[in-house]
């Protein structure tokens, strides 16, 4: 096969994938027509009992729970090695610009895991300690 026929074959078959992701019984399910009386009661129901979850104060068991020290240690360990993959990214890009290396390859993994490792570290650290 050519690249052309490559490609569009690779296309058709991605397609066809998110066709498939998105028209699974979960999609047909979610579009079934049911009484409007019915779905208004429901929805009252589980809104209710959504925010009774939220309401309360659940004991979380003892093997489940991380002390807050513990919490800080794991957040730092977390921004220090962000701090480290931000260097590297740095220091790829420098060598790149300055010193007219061929390093763009690490330097865009570095910069990903930089990425994710920060969305990581933001999001664990807003699920800890929102709101102090």
């Amino acid at each position: 096969m050519n690249r052309m026929n490559k490609a569009s074959v690779f296309s058709a078959v991605l397609i066809m994938l998110m066709l498939g992701l998105t028209s699974g019984p979960c999609a047909y399910a979610a579009t079934e027509a049911q009484p409007a009386a019915s779905t208004a009661l429901h929805a009252g129901q589980s809104s209710e009992a959504v925010m009774q979850q939220f309401a309360g104060d659940v004991e979380v068991s003892a093997e489940r729970r991380i002390e807050t020290e513990r919490k800080h240690q794991i957040l730092f360990l977390m921004g220090v090695s962000l701090l480290i993959l931000l260097f590297f990214t740095g220091g790829f890009g420098v060598a790149m610009v300055v010193f007219e290396k061929d390093v763009f390859i690490p330097h865009m993994i570095f910069a990903g895991l930089s990425l994710t490792l920060g969305a990581a570290h933001a999001a664990t650290a807003i699920a800890w300690f929102w709101p102090y």
